[in-house]
């Protein structure tokens, strides 16, 4: 089942999968997933192995692993290590999944506007992460060893430079010659529990402003030349998905305590979910209040989930860090 002109509105391939999923009742061909739970931390790992999986769920082909974690938002500092730490050893799984090796060259991309707080995810880890290639270039005999070459930039959006992400990205590419590109951007999600509690890490790059529906040239192998790997958190989400969800959990309420609820809700009681959602995005999008919603508290947790993603990005990419953060652990 194709179900792009539903135009879901998420960046999240665990959803367009679940989505899927219950459209067609059951496993899609060309999918395979695992999930594990660990004191709070729930990890699912999912291929799209074909190209008529792919199609299923209007995703590219590839590895795909998503990081839940429901109590993110309290800003438990204790639990934010755990999260940095079981980042960075499913971010090693894909370094060892491409073939990158130690003492590869590693190019980190921070997307977003750094003036807009639910898109300043990717310039804030780029505040946060070690960058060494300068000290690779100008004093190796410094450099110990467990480290690699890393460098780092915020290349803004194209309202504020004029100049499509893309197109910056590949200049540096050609000219620092990296081995691998690391994307990070703040994604869309179609679901209130997702935002601000999930981590999504994926090796078929990325499009600069597809959640929002601003879709820029991709940052992936075809473009750039070299293996990309994306991590996404999701910031926002669309009022109409609010409206959507609000009305499902309304009728369900209602279902547990009212007998004949059909006859008091009508139509809106036999519409499926994708029906629901096209119904509300039609009253909203004309007036236009289809907005992009966030949390309250995003400020801070914009600041504590780059923390987590760089702290997790440090051990991953640099031995000595993962060994520091090792013997950290067992003091």
């Amino acid at each position: 089942m194709d179900i792009q002109p539903l135009t879901i509105r998420t960046d999240l391939a665990l959803e367009a999968k679940e989505f899927a999923a219950g459209k067609t009742g059951g496993q899609i061909p060309g999918i395979s997933a695992e999930t594990e739970e660990d004191n709070g931390i729930k990890v699912t790992r999912m291929d799209v192995e074909t190209e008529e999986g792919a199609k299923a769920i209007g995703k590219m082909r590839g590895h795909y692993v998503t990081i839940e974690v429901p109590e993110l938002r309290g800003r438990d500092s204790e639990l934010q290590s755990r999260v940095a730490d079981r980042f960075a050893r499913e971010f090693e799984h894909f370094l060892v999944k491409l073939n990158i090796p130690a003492d590869a060259n590693v190019l980190i991309v921070g997307l977003g506007n750094w003036n807009v707080t639910p898109d300043a995810l990717g310039p804030f880890v780029v505040e946060n992460v070690l960058v060494t290639r300068h000290l690779f270039q100008l004093m190796p005999d410094q450099v110990g060893p467990g480290y690699r070459q890393v460098s780092a930039l915020a290349p803004g959006v194209m309202g504020l430079t004029g100049i499509e992400t893309s197109e910056i990205v590949q200049g540096i590419v050609e000219r620092s010659r990296p081995d691998l590109v690391i994307a990070i951007d703040a994604l869309a999600s179609k679901a209130l529990e997702r935002v601000n509690t999930t981590i999504q890490i994926a090796d078929t790059g990325i499009h600069p402003g597809s959640g929002i529906g601003n879709k820029r040239k991709g940052l992936n192998r075809e473009t750039l030349g070299i293996p990309v790997i994306a991590i996404g958190v999701p910031t926002v989400v669309y009022a109409s998905t609010i409206v959507s969800s609000a009305i499902e959990m309304l009728l369900n309420h209602m279902k547990e305590r009212v007998d004949g609820t059909r006859e008091i809700f009508g139509v809106l009681d036999r519409l499926a979910e994708d029906e629901r959602l096209q119904f509300v995005r039609e009253v909203l999008g004309p007036l236009g209040q289809d907005l992009l919603v966030t949390t309250k508290e995003i400020d801070g947790f914009i600041e504590d989930i780059a923390n987590v993603i760089a702290t997790g990005l440090n051990a991953a990419l640099h031995e000595a860090v993962r060994m520091d953060n090792a013997a950290a652990y067992t003091r």
